[in-house]
């Protein structure tokens, strides 16, 4: 799934590779998927893109924004997204593929679910677009101590640390892959309450977002997704479905697996107390 470091390692690709080229056609919803969203109606993008040159790409939480003259593409979390050189096959399954005029192409493919929305600018009017547009990226320097500590209500303490960090867009892009070495960097199990988090740890976390996040970003986004050439990221992750039963690097102790709150967390029962 894309999070906030894949989100920018793919944004700034599609900046390399697609700015100055010309859209030649687009075919969306070649593959029908239940789970693949669109803004309006898909059978319009084609007349939508065609003839216009991505300007620039950027990163919004965990979605990645295309700016195109007038118009925008916005590719959601679950997207898988690939550049395609002009020799080489389309897949024969896509939700969405952006040709261009010099024979390559931009395709996305769904995995569980993502959305897809190309729109002109000021049309979309979609929550989790505007939640990711106005809030503060925690790779930025508006996302400080004390914003960190304006997340932490009332009602926000009485839940775990998973749920703090990864629910109601409270930090967009940061979800259950990148929490997992946060938290371990912190030495904060997920199931952990935030009430009995004391400030100095509360401190501990919010450094370890920010410097985990830069590191991810700075080496290609993690290993366990891959970029737009298809290529896994260069941060080695310390906890994630790759180190599961294997020691931890600081005190030995086996990298256990549990399910929670509908997904997977690992942790080191040694280091992260709870």
């Amino acid at each position: 799934m894309i999070e906030i470091p894949e989100a920018h390692v793919l944004a700034q690709q599609i900046e390399e590779k697609l700015v100055g080229k010309r859209v030649k056609s687009v075919v969306a919803n070649h593959s029908p998927h239940k789970f693949a969203w669109y803004h309006d109606d898909p059978a319009n993008y084609d007349a939508l893109l065609r003839g216009k040159e991505p300007r620039s790409a950027t990163a919004r939480g965990g979605l990645i924004e295309i700016f195109l003259e007038d118009t925008r593409i916005v590719l959601g979390e679950g997207v898988a997204i690939r550049f395609i050189a002009a020799d080489q096959r389309r897949p024969l399954k896509h939700q969405l593929l952006v040709e261009f005029a010099d024979g390559s192409a931009l395709v996305a493919t769904v995995q569980m679910y993502g959305g897809m929305w190309c729109f002109r600018e000021g049309e979309f009017d979609n929550p989790y677009y505007k939640i990711a547009y106005s809030k503060p990226s925690p790779l930025s320097e508006g996302f400080d101590a004390a914003y960190f500590r304006s997340l932490l209500d009332e009602k926000s303490r009485k839940k775990s640390a998973k749920a703090f960090l990864a629910t109601e867009q409270r930090i967009p892009g940061l979800g259950n892959g990148v929490l997992q070495d946060i938290l371990y960097r912190a030495h904060i199990h997920p199931k952990r309450s935030m009430a009995s988090v004391a400030d100095q740890q509360l401190e501990t976390l919010f450094l370890a977002i920010k410097s985990t996040l830069q590191q991810m970003v700075e080496q290609g986004g993690r290993d366990t997704e891959r970029d737009l050439f298809g290529q896994p990221g260069g941060y080695r992750t310390i906890l994630s479905k790759n180190t599961v039963n294997t020691p931890c690097p600081r005190c030995g102790e086996l990298i256990r697996k549990e399910n929670y709150m509908g997904g997977s967390i690992y942790y080191c029962p040694t280091c992260q107390t709870y």
